[in-house]
């Protein structure tokens, strides 16, 4: 062809032929400039300063599917949620590995050719009798789809991780002063007194409408936002090809009726398909409906009133969502909350006068540094005594005297002294290892927060969307 074009460039064919070729060549350059790259741009994710492709995210994503069940692979590619899920534990797996790149670069960290050709010859995958066997060797990577090129990456990145992150792994070793502080505050127990008033120790009267219209007016009753929505299901079994294909085609035919005005229950009733009414909910309320799932009623939240969503796919098949009323917030009407008012008044009334007897009880204590009939305790920190006694002993140092509340009593509480423990060699070992996996977890989480500071990822949304969310 080119050579045709040069010998015939005068001619008045090869002409238009030249002029058809330059205008491909300048249109194309005029796309790039117009879109700034975008129709050449696979950069997905930029960390520091090294970029991971669409290319390299493929790949990475097809050898982490090859290593998985058919079952897990089955669930990914029917479930919108698993498959987003899915994605983006690539992607930080991607991110990950290029960050330790890029603190192995900085730290001047070299692998050479020859460390990894050795590295290769004592895997045992490559081995036979012992030995290594260049048979098996091709065999293997021609099994999972690999170059040699390619294996030679991994095992850099491998080696690279290593160098990097293996010293994180490394059991800190803890001083005796850590371990015998830990061992004596979680050993230790604390002997002391309380006095417990309960609130049914007291009676009240029935209130009146006017004691409790004043106090609701003081604990207003408000409603939360409700709403109604109604939508049409279309079944299916969402692992099978056919089945899918099949109701997606009839959920098809439904929501073309509804763009052209047709209502959900005419749409639903021309396709076979359920209508279903839903009855008034709250943001935060379960629904009683299977196909109606968390994630579904959070999109209704975020929807207008009167809005139609698009096709969602469930578990069992495909819905639209119609939102038929937004409820919104308000206060309730005293009569209809009035009975509800009258315990929740009588234990206001009856935990006021159990506060002043447990306030009385204690100006006396600290008057006269003694009480009596108080019950006397040898506590640790879960036995003994009520839980929020037992909270407020050892979060509290001896010789302290306070109200302890709880929600049916107040305990009036007098931490008299503490006891040391016996000394345990089983247990000081356990901590000492606790003490070790904590810290040596915290320091691994240290180095984390540097290294995405040192490397921030950055995510190319555009990019994704068009290539991964499509």
């Amino acid at each position: 062809m080119l050579e045709y074009l040069r010998n015939a460039s005068e001619k008045p064919l090869a002409k238009f032929l030249i002029a058809v070729l330059a205008f491909s060549f300048i249109g194309w350059g005029v796309a790039e400039w117009i879109f700034g790259g975008a129709v050449s741009d696979t950069n997905l994710v930029r960390v520091g300063d090294a970029e991971i492709t669409v290319n390299q995210f493929s790949n990475h994503k097809s050898q982490t599917l090859a290593n998985m069940s058919r079952e897990k692979q089955r669930s990914i590619y029917t479930d919108a949620n698993a498959t987003r899920a899915f994605n983006k534990r690539v992607l930080n797996e991607l991110a990950t590995q290029q960050m330790v790149q890029n603190r192995a670069h900085d730290l001047g960290f070299v692998i050479s050719d020859h460390r990894i050709a050795q590295q290769i010859r004592q895997l045992p995958d490559f081995q036979e009798d012992g030995k290594f066997s260049k048979y098996r060797f091709d065999y293997v990577l021609g099994a999972n789809g690999l170059t040699e090129d390619k294996l030679a990456d991994i095992l850099r990145s491998e080696i690279a991780r290593t160098m990097v992150l293996g010293a994180m792994g490394e059991a800190i070793k803890v001083p005796k002063f850590a371990v015998d502080s830990l061992y004596n505050a979680r050993y230790a127990t604390r002997e002391i007194e309380y006095k417990t008033v309960k609130f049914d120790d007291f009676k009240v009267e029935k209130p009146s409408d006017e004691t409790l219209k004043t106090y609701y007016a003081q604990h207003p009753k408000t409603l939360p936002e409700t709403r109604r929505a109604s939508y049409v299901f279309v079944a299916a079994d969402m692992s099978k090809p056919d089945a899918y294909d099949e109701g997606m085609e009839r959920m098809l035919k439904v929501e073309d009726e509804i763009i052209a005005g047709e209502s959900l229950a005419k749409a639903a009733a021309k396709h076979g398909a359920k209508f279903v009414q839903l009855k008034d909910f709250a943001r935060n309320e379960s629904v009683n409906d299977a196909n109606i799932t968390p994630e579904i009623v959070a999109k209704i939240f975020g929807m207008d009133e009167g809005a139609d969503s698009e096709t969602i796919e469930g578990k069992t098949g495909f819905l639209i969502v119609h939102l038929d009323k937004i409820n919104p917030a308000h206060s309730a009407e005293f009569d209809s909350v009035k009975k509800d008012l009258v315990p929740e008044w009588t234990k206001a009334e009856k935990r006021k006068q159990a506060y002043e007897r447990a306030n009385s009880i204690l100006v006396d204590l600290n008057k006269d540094n003694r009480w009596d009939k108080a019950k006397s305790e040898t506590v640790t920190r879960t036995t003994g005594a009520p839980v929020a006694v037992l909270n407020d002993t050892f979060n509290n140092s001896v010789g302290t005297r306070k109200i302890v509340e709880t929600p049916d009593a107040f305990y009036v509480l007098f931490v008299k002294s503490v006891k040391q423990p016996a000394q345990d060699d089983k247990k000081r070992e356990s901590l000492r290892k606790e003490l070790e996996q904590s810290s040596t977890f915290q320091i691994q989480a240290d180095y984390d927060k540097f290294l995405h500071r040192e490397y921030p990822v950055k995510l190319n949304t555009k990019v994704y969307e068009r290539f991964i969310e499509k």
